[in-house]
């Protein structure tokens, strides 16, 4: 069982990056918005469009994407009650 290429980028660099990316871009964007809710919305938004062009090709690719995004929602969350409690 070898890694499998699909449209020149294998699966397991798609898996590491899920693992990773969304989570990263939702407490990016909660920096730079101020609100972890808008946080999610736009990574969410970027996914959905990243699945209807097809670079998301299976359901385990989703929901690796969806834990990323909630370990990254939780910690953005924690980091604007963080915020809140300072200021």
């Amino acid at each position: 069982m070898g890694i499998r290429f699909i449209g020149g980028e294998s699966n397991v660099s798609k898996f590491i990056l899920g693992i990773f990316l969304p989570g990263l871009l939702v407490i990016l964007f909660t920096r730079v918005t101020y609100n972890h809710i808008v946080g999610l919305i736009l990574t969410v938004a970027l996914i959905a469009a990243s699945v209807s062009k097809g670079y998301t090709d299976s359901w385990w690719l989703i929901v690796v994407d969806a834990a990323s995004l909630t370990v990254g929602f939780w910690y953005s969350n924690q980091m604007m009650n963080k915020a809140k409690k300072k200021a």
